[in-house]
């Protein structure tokens, strides 16, 4: 066997040359997107916590109550932001709302997009599969090494490392639903003159809004799960008193702060469920 592992393949150093050729040569293009993650950052951030909570509760439950038009669901929502306060979580329950948030707009505004567009070119689709499994099967703790080597430390390199982890659901959700039009609409959008972009709009979308709410909902589960990681490079939220409770072996602090991070999953969850019936 020493044969095989005489000349070995250079995929680590392959990786460290093209990370440091991209470090000296793209300074500019990550300065820049770390600038303009960090505006959206700090703006949905101002929104969560510059009006008293009670304020952006009722929001919240006045959203939930828009998409679901459930009084349950609504008071389901109402019991979790008041346990929040109660536990004394506002602060770092609205930091992972602010991440999540954030992860939201620039996987839906990438990946719907791609989505369409690979469901229109199966060729495109067929290429873009293993690239998408590697983005979801590849630990999540490497995509923070290239994260802090082009972005530093903070919120801004948890948000990059949780839109690579969380990407490939849009796309995958939006292919899925696009791809599924039954044809005979299609054909009755076009036997009336309809062209392509009419299809699309008035057709493919309204037919794949459900699949595309499911990714809206899988983004949101998925930016939830990434919480704690992204306390690892120095992002705020409730994955800092995880990672301290890890680090203290505190089970009370552990448990405590695990269990808000549940009851942030069930209300989003409850909140943007979709009916597949």
């Amino acid at each position: 066997m020493e044969w095989l592992t005489s000349t070995k393949i250079p995929v680590g150093t392959t990786a460290r040359v093209i990370f440091d050729w991209l470090q000296t040569n793209g300074a500019w293009f990550f300065d820049g997107l770390a600038l303009a993650m960090e505006h959206m950052i700090d703006a949905i951030l101002w929104v969560l916590q510059t009006p008293h909570p009670l304020v952006v509760i009722t929001a919240f439950i006045a959203l939930t109550w828009i998409v679901q038009r459930n009084w349950k669901t609504c008071l389901l929502v109402l019991l979790g932001f008041l346990f929040i306060l109660n536990q004394g979580y506002w602060e770092e329950t609205t930091e992972s709302l602010t991440l999540v948030l954030s992860a939201c707009v620039v996987c839906m505004a990438v990946g719907v997009p791609i989505g369409i567009a690979v469901a229109h070119r199966p060729r495109l689709y067929a290429w873009m599969r293993p690239v998408l499994d590697l983005m979801q099967t590849l630990p999540t703790f490497v995509y923070l090494i290239p994260a802090i080597v082009f972005f530093g430390i903070g919120m801004v390199p948890g948000l990059i490392a949780t839109v690579i982890f969380v990407l490939p659901a849009p796309i995958r959700l939006t292919h899925l639903g696009i791809s599924s039009t039954p044809m005979p609409l299609l054909e009755a959008a076009r036997a009336f003159g309809a062209t392509p972009r009419q299809t699309l709009w008035k057709v493919e979308l309204p037919y794949a809004l459900p699949q595309i709410m499911a990714g809206l909902n899988q983004t949101i589960m998925l930016s939830l799960s990434m919480v704690v990681i992204a306390a690892l490079v120095g992002a705020d939220g409730l994955g800092v008193p995880v990672v301290r409770a890890l680090n203290q072996v505190n089970t009370a602090l552990g448990f405590e702060s695990g269990f808000i991070i549940v009851v942030v999953a069930i209300m989003l969850d409850r909140m943007l469920r979709v009916d597949r019936t």
